[in-house]
């Protein structure tokens, strides 16, 4: 039995009609919690429009005055271009990203063929693709990108990323454990905190190429890594949460539950045949 669209489908329906009109739009998808089982009342809608040209502001800023909008930033570029708005009729928050389609092949490129690693997020962009829903598809070639994506993880690739990330954790000098330690001396909270989250973002690159699934984002991550990872270091979220607390409020045994976080993560990466020492 087929089910009424939601609000957030039939606004995203809504806006593909607009979008699509314009001809360097080669794709747009769906993605982010509208997708999944996530969703709440606070949820957006992440509409990712896949562009060979960029749409000139001007028609952009007539496309949002079309569909309406309560308040409304434009033209952001502090990560990807996009358009923010609020829809006037519904409340519903839009989170318009466009992508290039030639960057986001690069992007998937460089994860599955060449298997470059990062310091944390280093599949994200593969996990979006894969997980997204298309709503249009001029000439096929969403479902090219969509067909790349669906691939079985690269060894390589899960080996790039322990081999990178592990190391930072607390074993070189400028670990981030080791900055840690220098910020609570200094008393430098600011810098504790920037630590910490670089330390977890590189700990959940780990996690999930262990368990050979691409990175789902920073959003919800220890709600996702108990639902899909089936290899978790014992007490992990209990364990992240502890240092998380103990950061906020700069307790001196803040170094103490990094060690038992990371503690954690070794015996299962020596299960999974990594040698920690090289």
């Amino acid at each position: 039995m087929n089910h009424p669209p939601s609000p957030h489908e039939s606004l995203a329906l809504k806006l593909t009609e607009f979008f699509r009109q314009f001809p360097n739009v080669e794709a747009i998808a769906l993605a982010g919690s509208q997708t999944g089982s996530s969703a709440d009342p606070v949820s957006d809608i992440d509409l990712y429009v896949y562009t060979t040209s960029v749409i000139p502001l001007q028609e952009r800023m007539a496309l949002v005055a079309k569909s309406g909008a309560r308040q409304a930033d434009l033209n952001l570029q502090y990560w990807d271009l996009g358009d923010e708005w609020y829809d006037a009729a519904t409340g519903i928050e839009v989170d318009v990203i466009y992508w290039d389609t030639r960057w986001i092949e690069e992007q998937l490129e460089r994860v599955l063929a060449r298997h470059q690693a990062s310091l944390g997020y280093t599949t994200s962009f593969w996990h979006t693709v894969r997980n997204s829903r298309s709503l249009y598809d001029k000439n096929g070639w969403f479902q090219e990108l969509k067909d790349r994506a669906d691939t079985p993880y690269p060894e390589e690739l899960r080996s790039a990323i322990v081999t990178l990330n592990h190391p930072v954790l607390r074993r070189v000098i400028p670990s981030y454990r080791h900055q840690i330690e220098k910020a609570i001396r200094r008393n430098d909270l600011v810098s504790l905190n920037h630590r910490v989250a670089a330390l977890l973002a590189s700990y959940f690159d780990i996690l999930f190429a262990v368990n050979r699934l691409p990175h789902p984002g920073e959003k919800r991550l220890l709600k996702k890594a108990n639902e899909s990872c089936a290899k978790l270091p014992e007490g992990m979220s209990r364990k992240v949460e502890a240092v998380l607390r103990a950061a906020a409020s700069a307790e001196q045994d803040l170094l103490a539950k990094v060690d038992l976080l990371i503690d954690g993560l070794d015996p299962l990466l020596g299960e999974e045949g990594f040698d920690l020492e090289t």
